[in-house]
This record gives C-alpha cells, structure tokens and sequence, in this order.
C-alpha cells in the first residue's frame, strides 16, 4: 500500500537535465558511485542520462522503466530513492485530475577532490570496496604536483588585455527565464541531521579552543563525522581537541582524522558502515490461504505483463499478447496490476488462449466500474465470473456463424490425417508442471473448473 502511494506504473514522468554530463563525469559515476548505490540504480541514472540527452521534453511511464530495466515497480522506487539520497537525482510531484506527474532532475556526480574530502562518501566509498582498492582509486586521481615545479605563471589577466571602448545598453535575460548552465554539485543532501553545537561549544573553553578557529570548520562537515562515526556532542569535544594544531587552528583535513583515530581507539578498528533505513518488506510466510493471496496481489502489482506472460506460458509470449497489455495500460490506463489479473484470467479460462475482443470487453467493463488495484480485479472477476463466461460462449458462437464455406475443397496434406489418427490411438502428452501451475493458480484466483468457490 506504501509503493501504491508513493508510485503507480501509469505515473507519467519527465527528465531535466541542465547541461550534458561529460566523460568525466561517467567515469566518476562508474568508478565512485557505483559500488555505493548498487547496479540497479546506476541502471536507472544511466537511462534518464540516455533519455535527457534528447531534451525534447517528451513524457514517459514508469511502466516504460519497468519494461526497459526489466524490474518490478518496487526495484525501481528503490533505486530512485538511492539516487536521490546520494545526491544525484531530485524528485519533485504534480498531482492533477489526470493523474501524477514526476519531474526527475539529474544532477552531476562531484569531483575527485570533493568526494574524497566528504567523509561520508569517502568512508562509505572505503567500506563497500576495500582499502587497497580504495587507495588505489584514490591514487588514479591524484594530480600530479611535480609536474608544475620550477614553473612561473605568466598569463595575462582580462584587464591587461582588454579595455572598455564606450558605455552602451546592457542586454540581458527576459524576465522570467535564466540562462542554462552548468548545476555545481552539492554533494550529500544532509540537512535535516540534528546535532547539538551549543553543547558542543559549552565544553570548549575559549583558552583552548578559540571560538574564531571553530567557526572556520564547516557546520555540515562536523554534523556528517558526528552522524559517520556516532559521535555526540561531548565526543565532538575530545575530537576538536585532538585536531588543534600547534597555532591552535582547526583544520579540517585533521578534525577529518581525528575523528577516525577516535573512532578506532574507541569503538571498533573496522570502517564503520552504513546500512539503508528503506528496505523492501520481508516476504510473509505462506502458512494460510490469506498469506498466499496476498503474496499474489504483491506479484501482480509488482510485475510487468511480459514477465507475467512468459512466467505462465513457460516461454517467451507471443507478440500479440504483449502488445494489448501494453495497449490496455498506455492508451487506455488501466494499472499494471489490472492487466495482470485480466490477462491471467483469461489463459486460465479460455484454454490458455488470448482473444483480444474478449480481453477488451472485459476491460471495458473494469474500466467503466474504476477498478484500480489487483486485488478490486480479482474479486470482480469472481463476482461476474458467469457473466464473462457468457460473453466468452457468445463470441465463439458468433465466430463459428460467420465463417463462410469455402468454394472448393482444399486438398489437406497427407501428414495431417496421420497426426490425426495418431492422436486418436494415443493421446498427446501433456505437460503436468503446467497443469499444476495452471491448477494452482485457478484456486487462488477462487475458480475451479466448476465456476466460482
């Protein structure tokens, strides 16, 4: 019910981009974020990079996600989520009579220096991969300081060039719009940690600690050690401490390491890590009847249609079938779930078979008494259960009517009469895995080959 909130495959969506990221900017993804964020969620950056390369402002589903990363719903939120946590996406809603709408803002990586002086990205960077790995990565990046020594800079600066001529209009921006730029990263989005700096400050007196060196050290890089290392304020005290120099300034390459010196001495010689507070809700254990319902809804909210198909099918779909689920959900609206549950009632009720007039009709139907989850789908199959076989019944019938006779008889291939007659002496063997599977799923759609339970 949170994921129904929060997002729905026939949510609409658009990419902002305001500017092109580079190579540069790639490798940093690849080699930095990555292995923080996991494959998934740099699938998904990567596709909203594809996407806003076009900038032609084109709108999207999330089923179209679901379908190119061939992931559920509930992977994909996730892997937004990661995004927007490590500061690479922001996320904003519209809500309108037609529906939700996402705007996704891609927002660039930040820099060799700037990722390695955070604390937060730096150790958690080190925890995922190692510290050979790490120093390794570290040292790839590195500039080269030799490579400047004995040189003396020389270069003109704009007013030893050029000089104004005369004084004319300036020409700007129209209001309400601004030039396209390039986004400087931000980093961490990292606001909303408390952190108590008067007590921090109450402990420091002013002989030791001057309150001007204290005041140099960025708010937000003592609240990420704090938050990193577990520290509180009266920690924060004996870590300041340790950090002053012999002017009794503060940098923060030392707080940085007097941070994890006191961590080490103190709480545990291993890199502390950090684990993710969202997390997919465990599977229930499927004791009752109940549990196995609900664990069906689950599915078939969370599925592509393809994925569902080819899961009953026991093979790739054809692309017939395919195309009306994508039909129903893209032009005409129904949610995933919806479809699922119209398609998976369909092949169990008409001999595995798919007639698009029949899955219309019935979509019609849902669609007129505004069904929107699987599990309204599901009871509403039950309840018309009858009507629909009727329907079915009655396109068969009107089929059979308006077939014409053929003028002349065609000559049937010799083989056909053999398969015939074989079949008759032997029955074709039949796939018991299937017939389980299609049984299985009959019970918990509430249908047995009689009619309804």
């Amino acid at each position: 019910m949170m994921l129904y909130k929060e997002l729905q495959p026939i949510d609409t969506y658009t990419i902002k981009c305001s500017h092109p990221f580079s190579d540069y900017d790639r490798q940093l993804l690849t080699l930095f974020y990555q292995p923080l964020i996991g494959s998934d969620a740099m699938s998904l950056f990567l596709l909203f990079w594809a996407d806003a390369e076009r900038d032609d402002g084109q709108g999207y589903t999330h089923y179209r996600l679901m379908n190119f990363l061939t992931k559920p719903l509930g992977s994909i939120f996730e892997a937004r989520i990661s995004l927007e946590a490590i500061g690479l996406l922001r996320t904003f809603r519209k809500d309108g009579d037609e529906g939700r709408t996402f705007l996704y803002e891609l927002l660039p990586p930040l820099d060799a220096r700037s990722f390695f002086s955070d604390p937060l990205l730096s150790t958690f960077l080190f925890s995922k991969i190692g510290e050979q790995a790490y120093r390794n990565l570290r040292n790839r990046f590195l500039e080269d300081l030799q490579s400047g020594e004995g040189f003396e800079e020389v270069s003109r600066t704009f007013l030893d060039v050029y000089t104004p001529s005369q004084f004319g209009q300036s020409v700007s921006a129209s209001e309400g719009s601004q030039f396209k730029g390039r986004v400087e990263p931000t980093g961490v989005p990292f606001g909303q940690y408390d952190f108590d700096f008067d007590l921090l400050r109450a402990g420091l007196s002013e002989q030791m600690v001057p309150q001007s060196a204290l005041s140099l050290v960025s708010r937000d890089l003592i609240s990420k050690l704090a938050f990193l290392y577990s520290l509180t304020p009266i920690d924060m005290q004996k870590v300041v401490m340790m950090a002053l120099d012999d002017k009794l300034q503060l940098p923060e390459d030392r707080l940085r390491r007097a941070a994890a010196d006191f961590y080490k001495m103190n709480v545990s010689k291993a890199a502390p890590a950090l684990q993710k507070t969202f997390a997919s809700p465990e599977p229930k254990p499927q004791n009752d009847s109940a549990s196995r319902e609900d664990d069906l809804i689950y599915y078939l909210e969370n599925t592509a249609p393809v994925d569902m198909l080819r899961h009953i099918v026991g093979k790739e779909p054809l692309a017939v079938n395919v195309q009306l689920a994508e039909r129903l959900i893209n032009t005409h609206g129904l949610p995933v779930g919806v479809v699922n549950v119209l398609m998976q009632y369909i092949l169990l009720r008409n001999d595995m078979k798919i007639t698009n007039n029949f899955a219309e009709q019935i979509a019609a139907h849902w669609q007129g008494k505004k069904v929107k989850t699987a599990k309204e789908a599901m009871e509403l199959s039950r309840k018309e259960h009858d009507q629909y076989m009727k329907w079915l019944n009655d396109g068969k019938k009107t089929s059979t009517k308006t077939k014409k006779k053929p003028s002349r008889e065609e000559k049937v291939p010799e083989w056909f009469y053999k398969k015939e007659e074989g079949q008759q002496e032997k029955p074709a063997p039949t796939n018991p895995d299937l017939d389980a599977e299609r049984r299985r799923l009959l019970e918990e759609l509430g249908v047995t080959e009689k009619g309804v339970n």
